[in-house]
């Protein structure tokens, strides 16, 4: 990246909290919770502004309304070649579903790296968009999430259409 590219950054106000979007020429790259464990400010160099992320809050507008599973937008997330394959291997779970950090690793043709694939899992600068909250242990339970365990359970529960306390019941599948 040239220190000249120009970085935008917005906050949209969402269900789950502020969510702090970061774009570049190149598309979407990183999107911080509120709250989140990985948030920090913005470089100093950012500029703020709303004009490069309308189709991006449009797009998660519709996702917390129930209207969108799937997103269509440039993403450029940076990290190493690893953590983009995982990445990558993200998108393809479908809307709704869970599998295990195991089945995660066995996707990307690495099934001995489970701990390696929660680590990227855990890395991840596009949450929502490359649906991390659809990993869970290979018993079922929700772990680690930057947004936290609530922000996983709601958004797999908006998911399952089902009433955000009520996210263990039947409509949690696993694929």
């Amino acid at each position: 990246m040239s220190s000249n590219e120009p970085i935008w950054y917005d906050e949209l106000p969402s269900p789950v909290g502020i969510l702090r979007l970061v774009a570049d020429d190149s598309g979407l790259r990183e999107i911080w919770f509120e709250n989140g464990r990985h948030q920090k400010a913005p470089h100093s160099q950012w500029r703020r502004a709303a004009a490069p992320f309308v189709l991006v809050r449009r797009q998660l507008e519709e996702y917390f309304a129930g209207e969108r599973q799937q997103f269509e937008l440039p993403l450029h997330p940076h990290g190493t070649a690893f953590q983009l394959k995982v990445w990558w291997e993200l998108a393809r779970i479908p809307y709704g579903a869970t599998i295990s950090y195991g089945q995660l690793a066995q996707r990307i043709d690495q099934p001995l790296a489970v701990r390696a694939v929660g680590a990227a899992n855990g890395r991840n600068p596009l949450p929502i968009v490359l649906p991390c909250h659809r990993v869970i242990g290979s018993d079922g339970s929700l772990t680690g999430f930057g947004g936290g365990l609530p922000t996983k359970r709601y958004l797999l529960a908006l998911e399952n259409g089902v009433a955000h306390g009520d996210l263990f019941g039947s409509a949690l599948r696993t694929r």
